[in-house]
């Protein structure tokens, strides 16, 4: 016993005066990992979607929507942007309608919703909805559905960095990081840069099972003389006909040709005064 209670007291002593001495950083314990950015899915991720509004599907744009929004609700422009913007509804008038979205750039938010007049597909997976459209390889919306916030330092891009979180039956998106190249359009031939500073927020819901509406509230200090709130409506499309198809806007510009090897290549079209040589089109 006595033994017992020596080896005890020694064993005291020995962890007193290491208590006081610092642990070296290979010592040290390794700090707790992070969270993974996309973690992997869990079935009960997956069992959780059942709970949500049915997105999912092709979706088109209500162009008469679009047209009628467009001529009762404008955007609020400021002094200096409702000049540019008169400008370019009388060149579309005369015929020279300026070229918003004619280029291959991605046509960027929050055109991607106003204008379209493309399909695009919705998928709702866990932690994410995603947007796929199509008129050009870059009509690509990531919605973060996890929790995760906005970056501190976010890379800007033509859509953004958007996060959302459901309210009820509605998803709610937030939308910030936008290049300041990206235009705030009405139309195809009407828009503007949003010269940097834009901040879009979302509320995407069903009105009826084949109905989706996007009400968004745009702000742009640059552009708007305050934040503009206007709707958006899409029809869903059940028939295959209405499936997602691949589109490149540089394609058109080129035939299918063969090289010297016999390879299959795509050869330029030479163009003079925008019209293809050798074209009957005067």
């Amino acid at each position: 016993m006595n033994n017992l209670i020596r080896g005890s007291a020694l064993a005291a002593m020995i962890l007193a005066a290491f208590a006081g001495v610092a642990l070296s950083p290979s010592d040290a314990a390794e700090p707790p990992a992070k969270d993974p950015i996309n973690p992997p899915p869990t079935l009960r991720d997956w069992q959780a979607l059942a709970k949500l509004p049915d997105f999912g599907g092709v979706w088109t744009p209500v162009i008469s929507d679009q047209v009628a929004q467009e001529r009762s609700n404008p955007p609020p422009w400021n002094a200096q942007t409702a000049k540019q913007i008169e400008h370019m509804y009388a060149e579309e008038k005369a015929g020279r309608p300026f070229p918003v979205i004619d280029h291959c750039f991605p046509t960027g938010m929050p055109s991607y919703m106003l204008i379209t007049h493309n399909a695009f597909e919705l998928l709702v997976t866990p932690g994410r909805v995603t947007l796929l459209g199509e008129g050009d390889g870059n009509r690509l919306r990531r919605i973060y559905t996890d929790g995760r916030p906005h970056p501190d330092d976010p890379d800007p891009s033509f859509h953004g960095h958007s996060i959302g979180h459901w309210e009820g039956q509605t998803l709610v998106v937030d939308t910030v990081a936008l290049l300041p190249e990206v235009y705030l359009a009405v139309n195809e031939a009407v828009g503007v840069p949003n010269n940097g500073d834009m901040h879009i927020v979302e509320r995407i819901h069903l009105l009826d099972p084949e109905t989706l509406a996007d009400d968004l509230e745009i702000t742009a200090n640059k552009l708007l003389s305050k934040t503009w709130k206007t709707t958006r409506k899409y029809l869903r499309q059940r028939s295959q006909k209405y499936d997602i198809v691949e589109g490149v806007c540089e394609q058109g510009s080129y035939n299918e040709g063969v090289d010297k090897d016999g390879n299959s290549i795509f050869v330029p079209i030479k163009f003079h005064n925008g019209v293809p040589v050798g074209s009957d089109s005067k």
